[in-house]
């Protein structure tokens, strides 16, 4: 089911809400502590196995890459991974002492010092100038020389975010024992303090093996790189195969021969996958940093039902359940369980119905203006959403969530999204349709029940205006969002709560998660512009007026904020404030013992 993240990291804005990540079902997160029974807070000891309930499938674990970009990839690698920074659940930025310090030397032009204190991967290797190098090749996409239409060039890594960031700096420079990394930007950066992000880091003697080459060979290529040039691309074979094996040597769904691909620096590493199942984590023995686990083991079990992992949680099979299909009825039923602690609030994610740019179907803007005019989302927060939380109310905004207030109610005055879609408006649909019957093909996932009754429901008022509604529903919908063999994707993304990667992801042509092909100059000028913005409040201005040029373009509409809740089993310590963002209940996962 999952959900698709934002990458990156910011400020408060699902603008300001760096690399998104893809989900499936919906979620909400932050606020309200309401707990059923039990003290989350009491003191647990070491060791032990904690057990939790997933709603997606493992496929891999390198999260940072296009096609395995979804929630439970993600929640591993905040298990396995770790870099220079962390998030805490109010959103601040806090330094990684344990992995390494940065600091920032110079503010024109912008430069930071990275230096590594004594990391090392979970197979012994030093974590070293070669992993930096990776690191920054594809998070900084210097080489990368397609053109905007993709039909000359090539982007070397596939990655799910973008490459805004770093996009603007020099080749780095290092230190003589290869230990500091000094970085410098050709521009500002609203995000440079959260520009590596560590589910991105992959170890770089494996991807060299992969790519048949030492981990030397591997270096003296990255260093080697020649800067990308749209206008004049050039071949460079070593490095394709650097990129190809980044991309694919960490897909998996079941236990891998290969061990190498399991290699983690994070407290946790991947002992065993069971296909469609579960992900087994056990303590990483070769950790050198801060934030040692204090389990010996770890299991997500992939249980896409809601009332499944209730039922779980209640017979003791899961100790810990986050699940992104939220109701009424799923949530008393939690609270009725005995001795489990519940959290509930927003989360910084919310579902949506995009519009495929790249279709015959909506290639013209009246087309695309009719089918949002018959988007039920007064019936659909009715049914799905207020049974849960009786004040929700629909989002009329692609860049803010309503949690995040003057940001977001400043953006809805400007994007006159009431105006345009407030209501449904099958007599308008019409006139703009004036006698055509378009048909739709509608991807989402259909192994969720939400977004199932979400789609009926968006299916029974489109066809009252004369749109031919097909179903593609699929639970494997994710895997096939890039393909763009769709008309319109119904979907949700949730954030890590910092940063303003999103804006370059998802609405800046050729972004990394931008679907639905969506372009407009205005927009990409825009984008650049706000994330070199570093004052917050002209940032979110130019943020906001992206948001009007998408309502403007019919680019599709978001539904609502997700609601989520968390309920652990009062048997576990350590889980005991409720994180918002993507990494969700995993955030201090080194923290959670058994009482």
């Amino acid at each position: 089911m999952g959900n698709h993240t934002f990458k990156g990291k910011a400020a408060l804005s699902v603008a300001a809400i760096a690399a998104l990540t893809l989900t499936g079902c919906a979620s909400v997160g932050g606020g309200g502590d309401d707990k059923a029974s039990g003290d989350s807070s009491a003191a647990g000891q070491d060791g032990g196995v904690v057990t939790v309930a997933e709603t997606n499938k493992f496929s891999g674990a390198n999260p940072g890459y296009t096609k395995t970009n979804l929630d439970i990839n993600g929640h591993v690698a905040e298990m396995t991974r770790e870099g220079f920074t962390t998030v805490d659940p109010e959103q601040k930025i806090h330094p990684n002492e344990g992995f390494g310090t940065y600091k920032k030397t110079s503010d024109d032009p912008l430069t930071v010092e990275y230096t590594l204190k004594d990391p090392q991967w979970s197979d012994g290797n030093k974590i070293d100038k070669a992993d930096l190098m990776l690191w920054w090749s594809e998070l900084s996409g210097y080489a990368n020389d397609s053109s905007e239409d993709g039909k000359t060039g090539k982007d070397y890594f596939s990655i799910a975010g973008s490459t805004d960031i770093l996009g603007s700096t020099e080749m780095p420079t290092f230190s003589e024992d290869g230990k500091t990394m000094t970085v410098t930007w050709g521009k500002q950066n609203a995000d440079w303090e959260i520009a590596f992000d560590e589910n991105s880091l992959m170890p770089a003697h494996v991807v060299a093996k992969k790519a048949g080459m030492s981990e030397d060979e591997l270096l003296k290529v990255l260093e080697n790189q020649k800067k990308g040039d749209s206008k004049s691309p050039q071949k460079q074979p070593e490095l394709e195969k650097i990129g190809k094996a980044w991309d694919t040597s960490f897909n998996f769904t079941s236990t891998p021969d290969d061990k190498d691909v399991l290699v983690a620096n994070g407290p946790y590493t991947i002992d065993t996958v069971v296909e469609n199942n579960s992900v087994t984590l056990k303590k990483n023995e070769n950790y050198k940093g801060e934030h040692q686990g204090k389990l010996d083991e770890i299991t997500l079990r992939t249980i896409g039902d809601a009332t499944a992992q209730i039922q779980a949680l209640r017979n003791g099979e899961v100790d810990i359940m986050q699940p992104n299909n939220v109701n009424k009825d799923t949530m008393d039923q939690v609270k009725q369980i005995e001795n489990v602690n519940v959290q509930q609030g927003d989360q910084l994610a919310y579902d949506h119905v995009d519009l495929n740019f790249g279709s015959d179907t909506f290639k013209d803007k009246e087309t695309r203006e009719a089918f949002l005019k018959t988007i039920p989302r007064q019936q659909i927060l009715d049914q799905l959403v207020k049974p849960v939380k009786e004040d929700a109310e629909v989002l009329n905004s692609q860049m803010f969530v309503s949690s995040q207030g003057d940001a977001y109610t400043k953006a809805v005055e400007k994007n006159d999204a009431k105006k345009l879609y407030g209501d449904v408006d099958i007599d308008g649909a019409k006139k703009l349709l004036d006698g055509k019957t378009p048909t739709v093909r509608i991807l989402y996932n259909n192994g969720n029940p939400q977004r199932v009754d979400t789609f009926q429901l968006i299916k029974e008022s489109a066809e009252k205006a004369g749109f031919k509604v097909e179903d593609l529903g699929d639970p494997n919908w994710s895997e096939k969002l890039s393909d763009g063999d769709y008309d319109a994707s119904l979907y949700g993304w949730v954030s890590p709560g910092v940063g303003t990667e999103m804006l370059s992801q998802i609405f800046k042509t050729g972004g990394g998660g931008n679907y639905n092909k969506y372009s407009n100059a205005d927009v990409d000028k825009l984008v650049d512009e706000a994330r070199a913005n570093l004052d917050e409040s002209s940032r979110n201005d130019q943020i906001a007026e992206v948001d009007k040029h998408t309502f403007e373009d019919a680019y599709g509409l978001p539904l609502f904020q997700s609601v989520g809740y968390v309920a652990t089993s009062d048997k576990i310590a350590g889980v005991d404030k409720y994180q918002p963002n993507l990494t969700g209940v995993f955030w201090n996962v080194s923290e959670w013992s058994r009482k």
